[in-house]
């Protein structure tokens, strides 16, 4: 018998029936998804074809049960809120048709048919805006518009090829090359977009919107000195451009300049009063300089523009001395419950009622909202435990104490760094500003640069395929190790005071021992560890600003934590007497012995104000800023126990006790 043919892909049917959605055959078209939706049920890109192909068939009510069920699965479908508004506006339903473009575009600023209805439309409040942004895009080819597009609907690996692809016909062209660039900053391949937008500005100096971008990257990559120097540059050429003067208050933020940053927020806000993410930003600056109170204040400035602001709310949360009044507490939950929110919204307040419930002791409902908000973050941000377990067994395979003593001469020598290593959570914030304190160190911050030098060394693979890095580390000559580590004293030294030596502080350096011992082999590693069950549950409730993908499930933190233990047991083997560990509840028990300890294993001598550090004004920009800024605490030690019951998962995977 001749084998029975294949049922083509639901992506095959869904193209062939836009084809015939296009060419007016809607009935067949319908016919088809829906035989396609019984064999694949909850399939989102189809739902969404069949309510367009529904609405063209004038079956209104059908279409938006369609389009309820998309947004009911992803509540940020731009093209579904574009849809809804197409059938009310045909239903003369303007007020809401209005809403829900305005929900479109912010979503997805490429959708070109909302901006048209937008632009057109009298009682659209924004509507000279919307007039522009559609010149914008009509004066674009098309194929970036889609690019543009596939981006905000983050199918970022067909937007790239879409994208080379017209480079190819198109080399120069500004805003492919600007385009490519945001897909190689999503990519996190910062070096490439910093290349191409610099290159693109060679081309087209005038063209600003390549230069903000250019400002983003270069502070992504932590060349902060570069990005005020450009973010002036676009602030010269139109003075009253908000987002020129939101650059440049970002940019004196970066550099340490925090009183200059918040006087150029404060007057974005005179003639914005009602930007709600510039409050939040403000309030982001007051809270690194110590001001609480006026932090708080701007953060409910911020929620009071816009009520569902999530981030405004746990901003406040994550301030860890806030306690929320009734009347924010009504309105956390019935946001919460709205279907309206977005995910990224949501998320947000679940992490602040989370807070707020544990403040209150309430232990068992908090726990409810954190694993609900973790459960939302992990499924919108996955986490590649594949790629980590393989760079560990390289490094445990490749790197032995023969290998170092081998290269012992190659790397820079200089022995200015202090690195604090670890999970996030475990004490790091606290030992920087213990460390920081004395007259002989400066404190900077989470430093990207070995991280993003790990990235280069890796070079561009497939997810399937072997990375290169840290293999390659075996391959590169004595001559490129030392101009690895020249770099690196090199790149950091604006974030130095003149201390003889200074703090490193980015706790996923422990995945780069390798590379560090490598290429600094005089430089001092502290290994800042916790008890693991309240490491791991520290950082399942704490919502961190970007990264941190393991952190979002009890078992994947967990198994982070075991590979973290296991790979530093393999470098104390290999490389005794290199890396301090201090233990965050022996810092607590006894301060002054562990500070002695640290002081002695970084070759400093005594000074009382490594004890008092909670004095110490500098700015510190972590999720402990105000706990360092008061003395010891031992409250947190156990806090894990409050939440024991819902711990299982997490025991298990740490083979701690039942």
């Amino acid at each position: 018998m001749p084998e029975q043919l294949k049922t083509p892909q639901p992506e095959k049917i869904i193209k062939q029936c836009q084809q015939l959605i296009q060419k007016g055959h809607l009935n067949q078209a319908a016919e088809d998804l829906n035989n396609m939706l019984a064999e694949h049920p909850g399939h989102i890109e189809g739902i969404y074809c069949l309510a367009v192909c529904q609405r063209k068939q004038q079956k209104y009510n059908e279409s938006m049960g369609s389009l309820n069920q998309v947004l009911m699965q992803v509540p940020d479908h731009a093209r579904a809120y574009q849809e809804l508004g197409y059938i009310y506006k045909t239903l003369g339903e303007t007020s809401k048709a209005i809403e829900v473009f305005d929900k479109a575009v912010t979503l997805n600023p490429a959708l070109f048919g909302s901006w048209r209805v937008l632009a057109n439309e009298p009682s659209y409040a924004k509507k000279l805006d919307a007039k522009r942004h559609l010149d914008w895009l009509s004066s674009l080819p098309p194929e970036l518009v889609s690019v543009s597009s596939l981006i905000y609907q983050k199918h970022l690996h067909k937007a790239e090829w879409l994208c080379r692809h017209f480079l190819k016909e198109n080399p120069h062209h500004p805003e492919a090359m600007r385009l490519l660039a945001e897909l190689g900053s999503k990519f996190q391949v910062l070096d490439d977009a910093e290349f191409l937008l610099a290159s693109c500005l060679e081309f087209e100096p005038k063209y600003q919107r390549a230069r903000l971008d250019y400002v983003n990257v270069l502070h992504k990559r932590q060349k902060f000195n570069k990005a005020l120097e450009q973010a002036n540059i676009l602030l010269a050429a139109d003075p009253n451009n908000a987002n020129f003067k939101i650059a440049l208050g970002n940019a004196q933020q970066a550099t340490g300049d925090f009183a200059a940053a918040i006087d150029t927020f404060e007057t974005v806000l005179e003639s914005n009063p009602s930007n709600h993410s510039i409050h939040l930003t403000l309030g982001h600056a007051l809270k690194t300089m110590g001001r609480v109170e006026d932090a708080i204040t701007a953060y409910r400035n911020a929620y009071n523009i816009k009520p569902d602001f999530g981030d405004a709310f746990w901003s406040l949360a994550n301030l860890k001395t806030y306690r929320f009044t009734e009347e924010e507490r009504q309105q956390m939950r019935e946001q919460e419950a709205s279907s309206a929110i977005s995910v990224n919204d949501r998320v947000h307040f679940c992490f602040a009622i989370g807070k707020d419930l544990e403040d209150r002791k309430e232990f068992d409902e908090a726990f409810t909202f954190y694993h609900r908000g973790n459960k939302l973050k992990s499924e919108q941000d996955k986490f590649d435990s594949k790629s980590l377990d393989t760079s560990f067994d390289i490094q445990k395979s490749d790197f032995d104490a023969e290998f170092f003593e081998r290269n012992k001469e190659a790397g820079c020598q200089a022995p200015d760094p202090i690195f604090i290593v670890g999970l996030p959570r475990a004490g790091s914030t606290l030992l920087e500003q213990i460390l920081s304190s004395h007259s002989q160190v400066d404190g900077t911050m989470e430093l990207a640069n070995i991280i993003g030098l790990a990235h280069r060394l890796g070079g561009r693979k497939l997810k399937q395929e072997t990375p290169q890095y840290p293999g390659i580390l075996k391959k590169v000559s004595a001559e490129d190790i030392k101009k690895m580590g020249e770099l690196y004293i090199k790149e950091t030294q604006h974030h130095r005071q003149g201390g003889m030596f200074f703090i490193d502080k980015m706790p996923n350096n422990f995945r780069h021992i390798a590379l560090i011992h490598l290429i600094l082999p005089n430089a001092k590693i502290i290994d800042a560890r916790r008890h693991p069950m309240s490491c791991c549950f520290s950082g399942f409730k704490q919502l961190f600003g970007e990264g941190q993908q393991f952190s979002y499930d009890l078992e994947d933190i967990g198994h982070y934590y075991r590979n973290y233990v296991d790979i530093m047991d393999h470098w104390d083997k290999e490389l005794p007497g290199k890396i301090l560990r201090v233990q965050y509840e022996d810092v607590v028990a006894d301060l002054e012995t562990q500070v002695r300890r640290i002081l002695d294993y970084c070759g400093l001598p005594f000074e009382q104000a490594c004890i008092d550090f909670h004095t110490n004004k500098r700015a510190v920009r972590t999720p402990s800023s105000e706990q360092v800024r008061q003395p010891i605490y031992q409250s947190g030690l156990e806090q894990w126990r409050n939440y024991e019951a819902h711990l299982g998962p997490l025991k298990r995977v740490l083979n701690q006790p039942e």
